[in-house]
């Protein structure tokens, strides 16, 4: 079947690649906040690129356990995403504060036991409790794939809204109380990350400050007009369990035909936020210092490995071809 929107395939593609070209550096790093938005936002383009190739141009139900894992990886991903930004600012503001901060071996352990559980265990808590409010098994929407099902209720707003809002507001915070320290003391800003043995520089710490808040603000805007707009025609009561759950089994399908033009356009909005989210990280990540050197040292081993080219080492430590 012919595909109409094949900018949504290409686009997905491209954030997922895009994102994973900061990768190397923020792995040596071992940012966990970081490697968590490379992670869910690589996880997502990927499952959007596979749904619009998929769905393009029907509303069939060829794959339902992809559907069935993609969905729940789709709200804990709503998840996730803030939950990593908070944990960003809020190294930020412990290595830029003037409390006594110990970065030895044990102390960047445990604060990596504690990223890693907050950005990848707590979504799974989430993804789980989205059954409560699971309606029926899933939507899928022409030219969109699958999508996951929400009985729009006081446990629906509460479970799958509040979160991402109560993430973003905690990173808002842990962001104003980092840049206030760096006000304060910008003067001996980068003498002060030496000293509490951070591997950051002050041009890093302030594109991770920039970043993590760009994507909140970007994040909580779009989750809270997706939320107004489920919301805005009024909440179903809760009545029971078994009166949310009953033909669980159902699968809603949706053709383009069928969906009013406003809110055609809104879906086609909360579908480019994920690809959007993948370029913005690039942007702030994909030109800076690091990023040179990892583009110098790919292009060397090209030339060494690839065209057999002999190189020599220059003083900042990339290799150039050689006289010979």
């Amino acid at each position: 079947m012919p595909m109409d929107y094949p900018s949504l395939p290409a686009g997905a593609f491209i954030g997922a690649v895009l994102v994973l070209i900061p990768l190397p550096w923020h792995w040596r790093a071992r940012n966990i906040g970081t490697l968590a938005i490379i992670a869910w936002l690589f996880v997502m383009n990927m499952i959007y690129f596979v749904n619009t190739i998929v769905w393009a141009g029907n509303v069939n139900n060829p794959a339902p356990v992809w559907c069935d894992i993609t969905t729940k990886l789709i709200i804990g991903a709503n998840t996730a995403l803030p939950i990593a930004t908070m944990c960003v600012c809020k190294h930020l503001e412990l290595v830029s504060s003037t409390r006594r901060v110990s970065l030895d071996s044990r102390d960047k352990k445990r604060r990596i036991i504690f990223d890693s559980i907050m950005c990848f265990g707590l979504p799974l808590i989430f993804m789980a409790l989205h059954y409560v409010v699971q309606g029926h098994r899933f939507d899928i929407i022409e030219n969109f794939g699958c999508q996951p099902a929400t009985y729009y209720s006081i446990p629906g707003v509460m479970i799958v809204w509040v979160p991402p809002l109560f993430f973003s507001v905690a990173t808002l915070v842990y962001a104003s109380i980092a840049l206030s320290h760096f006000i304060r003391r910008r003067m001996c800003f980068a003498a002060h990350l030496q000293n509490s043995n951070s591997a950051l520089t002050t041009n890093r710490y302030l594109r991770l400050m920039i970043m993590a808040v760009t994507e909140m603000v970007w994040g909580t805007a779009l989750t809270s007009f997706n939320m107004y707009g489920n919301v805005s025609p009024g909440l179903r009561p809760w009545i029971s369990w078994a009166n949310v759950h009953s033909n669980f089994s159902r699968v809603a399908l949706y053709g383009f035909i069928e969906i009013p033009a406003p809110l055609l356009s809104q879906m086609f909005l909360f579908w480019w936020a994920m690809p959007a989210s993948a370029f913005i990280f690039f942007l702030f990540f994909g030109f800076g210092e690091e990023a040179r050197k990892e583009y110098g040292r790919i292009f060397t081993w090209i030339r060494r490995v690839v065209l057999r080219q002999s190189t020599t080492e220059n003083k900042y430590g990339v290799q150039l071809p050689s006289s010979r």
